[in-house]
């Protein structure tokens, strides 16, 4: 601490003033006591202020503006189908789908104690910069497109449905369905040791990952209202189901959004979703039909969801493991 501190250590606990230059354009107006700091400043170049602590300005709040608006996202478990709704959606001429963005693994990093107190100067968190991230890279391929609106589908995305909600207030979701059971099935067909090190890609594997990817699902549908499409169904009947989603949505049902296979689309790209014969086919294929054993830890999410399950038929209520 040099003299100068001291002295005003001294001067700030005794009478609450301490000595300061006199800022540049302020150098003709001396603050109170005018009559000594007129003196101190002729003679020291210094003069008597109130010390400026606890009047630090800070930002408002953020207004939280997007870049993107409306944005269409469709949450499900991998392997139900979401690749061929991203088809038939990007084929309307109002809506772009893009290939699979998983957004929790674009990430921001401020980790030097100077960059956190920058953020703690702007009143961000990394949250807040994650969220301008997500919402710049996401406008920008929208721009790219030359279409107004942008549907977003990503299986694992629905992991953090929550924060997703909190950045786009005005988006839309869109619920996608299918049997446990099925999907399992699907899943442990399709692994590839590529795309998931450290996997092995077994049935008990992709029980666990299906149920906790469906348990999200169901927890977004409790939470935020939304369009839920079966995927059952929506091969069944697909003009029916996309009719009515088109209605959710607010844009007009184009008949020549089933036929896929017409429309150009950003690839089907191995570890970007279904990369099949039958999504390439450009037709909506038949569902494939149940496996013959369903996994017991289904039972539940079957339940939630209204599909049959071995576990949930009235003959086992009572039996043990039901």
């Amino acid at each position: 601490m040099d003299r100068r501190q001291r002295v005003n250590a001294v001067l700030e606990r005794t009478i609450g003033y301490q000595l300061t230059r006199p800022l540049a354009d302020r150098a003709w107006r001396n603050p109170p006591p005018k009559m000594i700091n007129s003196v101190l400043v002729r003679a020291t170049g210094y003069h008597l202020a109130r010390p400026r602590t606890g009047r630090v300005w800070k930002l408002p709040p953020g207004g939280g503006g997007r870049l993107l608006k409306e944005p269409v996202f469709v949450f499900s478990a991998p392997r139900s189908g979401s690749t061929l709704l991203r088809a038939i959606l990007g084929s309307h001429s109002g809506l772009y789908a893009p290939p699979e963005l998983p957004l929790k693994q674009l990430e921001v990093r401020a980790d030097t104690q100077w960059i956190k107190a920058s953020m703690d100067g702007l009143q961000l968190t990394i949250d807040d910069l994650e969220h301008m991230l997500w919402d710049r890279v996401l406008a920008e391929s929208l721009q790219r497109s030359g279409k107004p609106r942008l549907v977003v589908k990503t299986p694992s995305n629905v992991l953090i449905w929550e924060r997703i909600a909190a950045c786009w207030p005005d988006a839309t979701f869109v619920y996608l369905l299918r049997h446990p059971a099925a999907v399992v099935a699907s899943l442990h067909a399709s692994f590839n040791p590529e795309w998931h090190p450290g996997k092995d890609g077994s049935v008990d594997e992709s029980v666990e990952k299906v149920v906790r990817y469906m348990t999200a699902v169901e927890q977004a549908r409790e939470t935020r209202a939304g369009f839920t499409v079966r995927y059952e169904e929506l091969t069944a009947s697909p003009e029916t189901v996309v009719r009515d989603l088109c209605g959710f949505a607010d844009v007009p049902f184009e008949p020549a959004m089933l036929e896929y296979g017409r429309f150009e689309h950003d690839g089907f790209t191995a570890g970007l979703g279904d990369t099949s014969l039958n999504i390439r086919s450009g037709r909506i294929q038949p569902a494939a039909p149940l496996p013959a054993q369903m996994p017991a830890d289904l039972a539940g999410i079957c339940a939630a969801w209204d599909y049959s399950h071995p576990g949930n038929e009235p003959s086992s209520v009572g039996l043990p493991g039901s």
